[in-house]
């Protein structure tokens, strides 16, 4: 009898529900686009999608800034 009931309990399939696609969220979508991590002049890290360009300053030298940042700067100054 213990055989019988044992025989039908394994003949059911257990149905497993499907799983439900994970879509990537936005934070990491941003970070595929081949972005860099770079040191601000302020001290803090900014992270940029553009190139690293060098521009004039208003007193004549050269400044290198990273483009295009996450933190919706156009142009963050570096720290050399």
């Amino acid at each position: 009898m213990k055989v019988l009931t044992l025989a039908l309990l394994f003949s059911f399939s257990v149905a497993q529900p499907p799983l439900p696609v994970r879509q990537p969220s936005s934070q990491l979508v941003a970070h595929t686009k081949g972005g860099r991590w770079y040191l601000a002049a302020t001290g803090h890290a900014v992270y940029c999608y553009g190139p690293v360009m060098t521009l004039p300053r208003a007193n004549g030298e050269l400044q290198r800034v990273a483009t295009f940042c996450r933190d919706g700067q156009a142009v963050v100054p570096l720290k050399d």
